[in-house]
């Protein structure tokens, strides 16, 4: 499953297999789509304030009716066997890993700070077969390069050698149903009610596109036009995306409304950030803002 910026989701996708719902509805039931974060005054995502993948998936698998066993920590050595004798019984869902280490990715030759997840699928003692739902099935990482990133020193959240084994489907939810169950978490998103210490100049919502914007119109620096332009447009434009059409599944038409327009107004990001467009770029910006009360309200 998967040939982008959605790795989390398509790395479950693989484990729940013919059961699984779609990846939208997996995505949108970590809450993660609703609000915009500026953490620490520099790094962007369309993503709830003080949210993180590690915070949403155990609620997803709640909300579509799963569980799993996740085991993690240790050393090296004792990660590395429990990780062999888990593909013994079936595919491994794995992560965080730094994706720079990944080196079966073109141009990755070290850490960038980046968080990925794959599925494992068989260990011997010089690589670990992968499907990296970046687009590349049946990867060979060397087992070295694995253990670096699985050790994900250079992610922000999560613990190292984490892994998820025995999915086991313990309840018939349809989709529908999945996304209402979800509703309540996404208004506490949408009000910033983040559970985990910011870092000083942190953004959220409307304050952050606002100062996107302002960022962008200096000249996007330090990365940031990078980031956008190479990550936190694409994955941002399709949860968007992603999440009108699970609201409006979901009988919520109004907010579909709303996170339909945030999606466009995301997307239409890109172009200005790769010409190099910023006063289109901060415009759009600027136009996103006042969505995410506008979200908040019609959850409500």
């Amino acid at each position: 499953m998967g040939s982008g910026p959605y790795c989390y989701s398509n790395s479950f996708a693989m484990l729940l297999g013919a059961q699984a719902p779609s990846t939208a509805v997996i995505e949108v039931a970590t809450g993660g789509p609703f609000g915009m974060q500026l953490i620490g005054g520099t790094l962007v995502f369309f993503d709830a304030y003080g949210w993180d993948p590690a915070q949403g998936f155990d609620r997803a698998l709640a909300a579509i009716g799963w569980t799993s066993t996740v085991s993690k920590g240790g050393d090296a050595e004792e990660a590395l066997a429990r990780l062999a004798a888990a593909v013994r019984q079936g595919p491994v869902w794995v992560g965080p890993v730094e994706m720079g280490h990944l080196r079966h990715q073109p141009e990755m030759n070290g850490p960038i700070g980046a968080d990925h997840y794959v599925v494992a699928l068989d260990v011997d003692d010089e690589r670990v077969l992968v499907h990296d739902p970046h687009g590349y099935p049946y990867a060979e990482v060397p087992v070295g390069d694995f253990m670096t990133a699985w050790r994900a020193e250079t992610i922000s959240y999560g613990d190292p050698y984490t892994m998820r084994t025995g999915f086991a489907k313990v309840a018939d939810v349809k989709d529908a149903s999945a996304i209402r169950s979800i509703i309540p978490a996404a208004i506490d998103w949408l009000s910033m009610r983040a559970e985990v210490e910011m870092p000083p100049g942190s953004l959220g919502n409307g304050a952050a596109a606002a100062r996107v914007a302002e960022l962008v119109e200096a000249g996007a620096g330090d990365g940031l036009r990078e980031h956008l332009m190479y990550f936190a447009i694409r994955v941002g434009a399709r949860r968007l995306s992603d999440t009108a059409d699970c609201l409006l599944l979901a009988g919520y038409t109004e907010a579909a409304g709303i996170a339909a327009e945030q999606a466009r107004l995301v997307g239409s990001l890109q172009y200005p950030m790769v010409t190099k467009d910023f006063p289109a770029a901060a415009d759009a910006l600027r136009r996103l803002a006042p969505t995410y009360d506008r979200l908040h309200a019609a959850l409500v």
